[in-house]
């Protein structure tokens, strides 16, 4: 069985946990924080008060052989660093940290962290592009360079098969299945499918098509938003 950790139960601490929960795995948690530790502490194999702050704590609570260790500390920034750290000098292979901004992020990954996360981010880049975007109505980066995304086509691919329309080689995106309107759920897309207005597909693509996509489909500010927040940035110019 599988065994995690979660030092610090901010609020992607707790929503790792709920799921965790669903699972047959054990879980062991700490936090400072005697209440919401008391409130699942009947549900976890393990449940701790105690600052992770403290190298003695992390070596006396987390097995070394621990499959995943995941470090929520909210915006405690050098207290993740250090715990990420603590971890690294005690043989955890797996650390996942969650990161505050991009410069955290690296310094997290430089101490020992083998994935670092950033929540707010990745929400905002998953709920935007749909809001702004009236053809994308799902948005799910994969990678940094790679994006699922469920799309509407434009009207001009209407009538059209799958591959009479070239969509990969028009836009960059590989489809992989179709909702057609009023059938159901995604079901995988044949070449002779033909196309309807009404059809939502569910395509893979670089992030940059997607993207370029998005940008086709949106309004002024949509676009501008579009090349703003997906494009890549240099250090200099991302914030801090």
């Amino acid at each position: 069985m599988k065994q995690f950790a979660i030092i610090g139960l901010g609020s992607f601490g707790l929503r790792v946990l709920e799921e965790l929960l669903e699972l047959d795995v054990e879980v062991l948690i700490i936090d400072k924080d005697e209440s919401v530790v008391s409130q699942y502490r009947n549900h976890v194999h393990s449940a701790y008060v105690a600052d992770a702050i403290k190298e003695e704590t992390i070596n006396k609570i987390i097995p070394a052989d621990i499959d995943v260790a995941m470090i929520d500390l909210g915006d405690q920034t050098e207290a993740s660093i250090l715990a990420v750290n603590y971890l690294k000098k005690l043989g955890v292979g797996r650390i996942v940290a969650k990161a505050e901004t991009d410069e955290h992020g690296e310094v997290l990954q430089l101490v020992g962290a083998t994935d670092v996360v950033f929540p707010n981010r990745e929400a905002a880049k998953r709920i935007l592009p749909p809001l702004l975007s009236h053809a994308m109505f799902n948005y799910m980066p994969i990678s940094d360079e790679l994006v699922l995304a469920e799309v509407g086509l434009p009207p001009d691919f209407a009538g059209q098969s799958v591959a009479e329309s070239e969509i990969r080689a028009r836009l960059g995106l590989n489809v992989v299945a179709v909702k057609p309107e009023g059938e159901g759920g995604f079901v995988f897309v044949s070449p002779s499918h033909t196309i309807r207005e009404s059809d939502r597909f569910l395509v893979v693509g670089a992030s940059e098509a997607v993207t370029s996509y998005g940008e086709q489909t949106s309004g002024e500010g949509g676009r501008h938003w579009f090349g703003r927040f997906f494009r890549p940035r240099t250090p200099q110019q991302r914030p801090g």
